[in-house]
């Protein structure tokens, strides 16, 4: 990257960093719902190299990935969206200058990702944590990994459209080699569990979403208005008996639906976490699989391609347990399984996905990394 920064920005760069992409174990559509999640950040992810400007308040982006759109180029003094993939890195700059952290020179920024584009493994949290961090040493700002991650939320929220929780930054910012975390997105403490030594396998469907684009806001808005009725700040403050014993209060059945996905799907995390900690796979797997029957079922956020791939893999010995991953509408699935699993389970999904769509998916053999962090320059 270093000899095509040089090509592309006629410049040097002066920092080199690396924000993981994430995979969520368990936990899904819960953070927003006050709820607990689980996810690991992943070896896949946004490589970021960047370096600042003399004399210019031009703030100029490229991708690799996205090179038919070439560099993308905005102006501190007016920095409104285009509506393209640059706005995520842009989205950061005006948030951190909002947060009071003075970016007042321009720079040149430039992306290399591994990430799959709308697998639902948050190459938009990672561009925004590689981009946030890169910022962080080119300005020598005093910002600390998890006020990158709110920063991150804030500028998907309020620049970019899309309501998210804070799990997908917070995993890329903070997450810890070999271990998934147990975070409160509540009040965002956190605690670290080994994942131990069990493959975690991560397969791509292939069907892209745009969460901008999707129903995912509209189910954020139904789960606002499930808390409403039951008279709760968020779903997940309630425990499952509570919602059952107050449940004729919701009106409408698919908010109802809506409502028992976030509460039970909270306890579920939490039984999960105590699982992994007490290394009883065959309860996490369990788990992960109630898990995908409720997103398919009660949340309704799967898709056929992601109901065949789980429910394939609930069928091949040694794999503990599958479900979609991600916000939903597409994207991957998430497997935990024993290592000498991974052959028959390569073939298997591989046989019976392409036996239905043509195709074979692509699948990561992935395991739980660091977050967001400083790499080395190289020439």
């Amino acid at each position: 990257m270093f000899k095509e920064f040089i090509k592309i920005f006629a410049t040097e760069p002066e920092i080199r960093c690396f924000a993981p992409g994430r995979v969520n174990l368990i936990g899904e559509h819960t953070d927003y719902n006050g709820g607990m999640v689980l996810p690991c950040a992943i070896d896949l992810g946004v490589e970021c190299i960047g370096g600042k400007r003399k004399k210019t308040r031009k703030v100029r982006f490229y991708s690799d990935e996205m090179a038919q759109e070439g560099m993308v180029e905005y102006d501190l003094d007016d920095l409104s969206a285009k509506g393209c993939w640059a706005d995520y890195p842009m989205s950061m700059v005006r948030t951190m200058r909002a947060f009071g952290f003075g970016i007042e020179k321009g720079f040149d920024m430039m992306f290399r990702s591994t990430l799959p584009m709308g697998s639902g493994l948050s190459s938009s949290a990672a561009m925004e944590m590689a981009s946030g961090f890169a910022l962080k040493k080119m300005f020598r700002l005093s910002v600390s990994e998890r006020t990158l991650a709110v920063m991150g939320q804030f500028a998907e929220n309020h620049i970019i459209g899309v309501s998210c929780g804070i799990m997908d930054q917070f995993a890329s910012a903070m997450g810890r080699e070999d271990m998934a975390m147990l975070l409160d997105t509540d009040t965002l403490d956190c605690e670290f569990v080994p994942v131990g030594d069990k493959q975690i396998v991560v397969v791509n469907s292939g069907v892209k979403h745009s969460l901008a684009g999707s129903e995912y806001n509209k189910r954020r808005r139904e789960c606002e208005r499930a808390a409403g009725e039951l008279g709760v700040s968020r779903l997940c403050t309630l425990g499952v008996g509570e919602l059952e014993s107050k449940s004729g209060l919701i009106t409408d059945r698919t908010v109802l639906k809506r409502a028992r996905h976030a509460v039970y799907e909270n306890n579920r995390t939490r039984l999960a976490s105590e699982a992994l900690k007490n290394s009883d796979y065959i309860t996490f797997g369990r788990l992960m699989n109630e898990s995908h029957i409720s997103l398919r079922d009660d949340y309704e956020v799967s898709c056929e391609e992601l109901d065949l791939l789980a429910e394939t893999a609930w069928g091949i010995d040694g794999v503990y347990g599958a479900r979609m991953t991600g916000g939903g509408f597409g994207g991957c699935t998430v497997n935990l399984m024993e290592g000498d699993a991974v052959n028959k389970f390569e073939r298997v999904i591989s046989d019976a996905f392409g036996a239905r769509y043509g195709r074979r998916p692509e699948m990561y053999f992935v395991r739980a990394g660091q977050g967001v962090r400083e790499q080395k320059m190289i020439p």
